[in-house]
């Protein structure tokens, strides 16, 4: 027996060693990689609102950043449009700034799920030069009915008024129509339209005595605003009920939102996306004191 230990003495040692080097192989491999997380892919489009347009073409900027596989378009054209291009399977996104039903028959609104996404205020604008400051909801009646026709007649100077008006698809029209002028009809031939936002600030600055009115997202010294019965249109005073003439910024889809466009969506009502909202001139949701369900 004597004779055989130094060869079992051998056998155990190398049984060893190669359990050590099974063992440190072990540890030095390279772990197994975890299967790639599906990234999100497809397309999106969202047609509507220009008072929310500004907002929803940062938002695809941000968006795609995060997500390249992924595209979204941000197209305007009104409300309305944004309303009937969702209802109809045109778009994936439908941006309002009124409820679908206050522009679309009951049985097409009630195809569409609603995503309110923030708020906006607007505010009565007018050409720098009108040296006027406030006006009464009455005033403004008189004025975008065509009873009042010159700035002298509400304690500015001796210049016709000139209206700007959105076409009658435009949400911004529809809530400054419901909120400031309590539903009354504008003078039927007395205005100049112009199709969007835009277009309103451009010619605010390019014709004396004109008056109009803008989300406050595109508010800036270019037009000068007014106050609506001696209260300011800011954030303070829209969050507390004080200021009247704002609404919801709506993302309509028709039925559950799905892929991307349920992906784009959530990110705008993203915590990630709140300080964007707030930068430029929007509300968040949740710093409104006072709602509204129509």
């Amino acid at each position: 027996m004597t004779k055989f230990k130094p060869l079992l003495i051998a056998l155990v040692l190398v049984l060893s060693l190669s359990v050590a080097l099974v063992g440190c192989s072990s540890n030095t491999a390279q772990p197994t990689p975890a299967p790639a997380a599906n990234s999100l892919t497809g397309s999106a489009t969202a047609v509507g609102s220009s008072a929310l347009q500004p907002l929803a073409e940062k938002a695809a900027e941000m968006f795609m950043a995060k997500n390249k596989d992924a595209r979204v378009q941000v197209q305007g054209g009104g409300s309305g449009t944004g309303l009937t291009q969702v209802a109809q399977g045109g778009c994936d996104i439908g941006n309002s700034d009124v409820f679908a039903a206050e522009k679309l028959p009951a049985d097409q609104a009630g195809t569409l799920v609603d995503h309110k996404v923030c708020v906006v205020g607007f505010a009565t604008v007018v050409n720098p030069e009108v040296k006027v400051d406030n006006l009464t909801g009455q005033q403004l009646i008189d004025i975008f009915t065509g009873k009042i026709k010159n700035w002298k007649e509400v304690g500015g100077q001796d210049l016709s008024i000139v209206i700007l008006n959105r076409p009658a698809s435009s949400g911004t029209r529809a809530t400054f129509k419901k909120y400031a002028l309590n539903g009354a009809e504008e003078a039927a031939g007395q205005a100049l339209t112009e199709e969007s936002s835009g277009a309103i600030k451009k010619a605010l600055t390019d014709t004396k005595g004109s008056i109009s009115y803008l989300a406050l997202s595109y508010v800036d010294s270019a037009v000068k605003t007014l106050k609506y019965d001696g209260v300011e249109p800011t954030v303070a005073n829209i969050t507390s009920g004080k200021y009247p003439i704002w609404s919801y910024e709506h993302m309509y889809t028709k039925g559950e939102a799905k892929g991307v466009a349920k992906a784009f969506i959530e990110y705008m009502m993203s915590s990630d996306f709140t300080s964007t909202i707030t930068q430029m001139g929007y509300i968040p949701n949740s710093d409104m004191k006072v709602s509204r369900d129509k």
